[in-house]
């Protein structure tokens, strides 16, 4: 299995027996350009790795699969409770949140020390500050490890009614 692109391609060539003076002359891509995408300096999109590959008798199969994330019983809950408050999430109720979220970010900005939970205080100040729903949205539900990080420090807390908590986090369970 390859780690990247330029490995495959790699892979390819040497199987084929292909430099990259004659990939270079086959596909008219320069032969220092082959050499940064070998070296990942370059990186390669799927079109130009495909392109490549077919220039030596090869396609590019792209297999996309849904995969079940490995998160913490805490960062399943977590993702789960904010999932839920993205469904609201809008203008209107931001604007409604927003003194209950002030307040949750001073709280957290005395109480948390240490990064990457300053830096990400800060990035929560910065989405709030700007309004910016698409990239609250992205932190909210977001399965990257920034996001999963952002949550940790979240100023959503004590936005839920009650009832649908208990919901979200009996459906953790």
């Amino acid at each position: 299995m390859t780690d990247s692109r330029g490995d495959l391609l790699r892979e390819v060539m040497l199987s084929t027996g292909t430099t990259q003076s004659e990939l270079s002359r086959i596909s008219g891509v320069r032969q220092p350009s082959i050499s940064q995408f070998l070296s990942g300096k370059v990186d390669l999109s799927d079109s130009q790795l495909d392109r490549l590959l077919s220039c030596l008798g090869y396609r590019l199969e792209v297999v996309r699969r849904p995969v079940v994330p490995e998160l913490t019983r805490s960062e399943r809950r977590s993702w789960l409770l904010h999932r839920s408050l993205s469904r609201t999430l809008d203008r209107v109720s931001l604007e409604e949140w927003m003194p209950m979220i002030s307040r949750n970010l001073e709280r957290l900005k005395r109480g948390v020390t240490g990064q990457p939970h300053g830096r990400n205080l800060e990035r929560w100040s910065l989405l709030m500050r700007e309004r910016d729903l698409n990239q609250l949205k992205r932190v909210m539900v977001g399965l990257d490890r920034s996001s999963i990080e952002m949550r940790e420090v979240s100023p959503m807390g004590g936005l839920l009614p009650e009832r649908e908590r208990r919901a979200v986090l009996m459906s953790a369970a």
